[in-house]
């Protein structure tokens, strides 16, 4: 029997889910914020000693610190997107997200690495915001208070671009922690479990975070290919099922109805995926939402087949048999 697909209750637990997002909010965002601008601003000017004061942006530099590259999009005019600097620069589309996520790709022949370094390297240097870094124009080195003031500019123009994602991940990581603060008290261990051996073998009475869990994907011409769908918390019962599927369980919060309707497919697919494949055919699948998730929304995952545990009520996670 579903839990929360009793609509009469909906109207209510939206209110009060959009109360309690709205009220964490308030209170921890700002500091989320703010400590996550204090890290960035050293990474910044740790940056802008790397290039010797952005005088020596060269596809050297870029290849022993490719970390330094979300920092360098942010030091032009305008500040560049990653999809606008790799057209301005005609650069490869594999190499820019490698170099976000921190390195090179190692299997790039270096001659056309370094072709795509230099192009790199050549945008930014053209498109440098000399208002910002005055240094440049007077051609001096700058005192620790111009880099430090630069520093500050450049993590504000980061944490602008990234702010949706600061609150999120920090949000994310409190459900979690609600969630295995639950389960520890009702007698749960947290213990990763290898992939390499199959789902059903979990142990009984453990949980898992962010978990692959093999799905079923098929392409527009009807061809089926295995995929790993990430899931944030898997759970085996104490008493698993008889077919020894664990329960997943998806984290999901929002500050708006309207990101939440347009996404509100990505859960179902999912949920599609997993029951496709014979192992996890009859897998539950099972939404902890928090904040602004309306009747659209709750309907449409209601229909798929979906039920969802609020939050604010996080002791209804009794009901689905942990």
């Amino acid at each position: 029997m579903p839990i929360n697909h009793d609509i009469s209750k909906w109207k209510a637990d939206v209110a009060a889910s959009v109360d309690l997002y709205n009220d964490w909010f308030m209170i921890f965002a700002p500091k989320t914020y703010r400590d996550k601008r204090i890290q960035v601003t050293k990474d910044a000017e740790a940056g802008l000693l790397e290039t010797s004061d952005l005088t020596q942006i060269t596809p050297d530099v870029l290849k022993a610190k490719p970390s330094i590259l979300p920092m360098l999009r942010m030091v032009t005019c305008p500040p560049l997107a990653r999809d606008r600097l790799m057209g301005l620069a005609y650069a490869d589309k594999n190499l820019i997200g490698c170099m976000e996520a921190g390195a090179c790709p190692v299997e790039m022949q270096p001659g056309l690495l370094n072709t795509n370094l230099q192009r790199i390297a050549a945008i930014i240097s053209k498109l440098l915001d000399r208002d910002m870094f005055p240094w440049l124009a007077a051609n001096v080195k700058p005192t620790d208070l111009e880099r430090a003031r630069a520093a500050t500019i450049i993590a504000d123009r980061m944490c602008g671009a990234q702010s949706d994602p600061i609150i999120r991940n920090a949000q994310e990581e409190r459900q979690l922690k609600l969630i295995a603060e639950y389960l520890i008290r009702k007698g749960y261990t947290l213990k990763k479990h290898t992939t390499k051996r199959p789902i059903t073998d979990m142990e009984p009475g453990t949980f898992a975070f962010r978990m692959g869990v093999k799905g079923v994907q098929v392409d527009k011409n009807g061809v089926e290919k295995k995929v790993n769908i990430p899931i944030d918390v898997v759970i085996q019962p104490h008493v698993p099922r008889s077919h020894r599927v664990p329960i997943l369980l998806e984290c999901k919060s929002a500050g708006d109805f309207t990101n939440t309707n347009k996404r509100r497919k990505e859960e179902a697919t999912k949920l599609v995926q997993i029951h496709k494949n014979p192992v996890t055919a009859e897998a539950e699948f099972v939404l902890f939402l928090c904040g602004y998730f309306g009747a659209d929304y709750l309907g449409y995952e209601a229909s798929e087949g979906i039920d969802f545990i609020w939050e604010h009520r996080i002791m209804d996670m009794d009901q689905v048999g942990f």
